[in-house]
């Protein structure tokens, strides 16, 4: 992880996976973790971009631009994140709208777990359900490899199936969804 100033650039190992038993999965979550970070509402409003995803999240704390880039893929992947924190929400979507134009808004509780260099979210998507999500933040010079033995033994820990597990963005299922 980089920080300069209230910028920071990241490289996660990921997994999103559908939950179909939500309060066993719960569960087996405070069971490893204890106790929740938070539980915010949160509205990500995804910005048309040539490549890679741009979204403005805005949350009952603080408010961010993130710029990220990953592959769509079902197995555990590299996700190269760009994250800048402001206080001034409105007018940069503002710019944003005029410069980009919305793709799309996702609505959602997120509930936030930190196990060791993993942030564990419970999600509950407005029109899409219920989700896991692993993001195994990666240290200087730790190996994707190590991220993704990672994110595979917290699947093993919280019975997530293969079968179970989602290789796009909320946006993507939305727009899926409206098709």
């Amino acid at each position: 992880m980089i920080v300069n100033g209230e910028t920071m650039i990241l490289k996660n190992i990921e997994i999103k996976a559908r939950i179909n038993d939500y309060d066993k999965v719960k569960r087996l979550v405070e069971d490893l973790c204890s106790t929740p970070i938070q539980t915010e509402q949160q509205e990500d409003t995804f910005f048309n971009t040539s490549k890679g995803r741009l979204k403005l999240r805005e949350s009952d704390g603080e408010s961010a631009i993130m710029y990220y880039d990953r592959p769509n893929s079902f197995e555990p992947k590299q996700s190269d994140i760009a994250i800048s924190f402001t206080k001034n929400p409105d007018t940069l979507k503002s710019v944003l709208i005029k410069s980009n134009g919305i793709r799309g808004i996702v609505k959602k509780e997120r509930i936030l777990f930190k196990y060791g260099q993993t942030r564990i979210h419970l999600d509950d998507v407005e029109g899409l359900g219920k989700f896991i999500e692993l993001e195994v933040v990666l240290k200087e010079n730790q190996s994707v490899q190590d991220g993704k033995a990672i994110a595979n033994d917290l699947m093993n820990k919280f019975d997530i199936q293969k079968t179970d597990l989602i290789d796009v963005a909320y946006i993507d299922l939305i727009e899926t969804n409206q098709q």
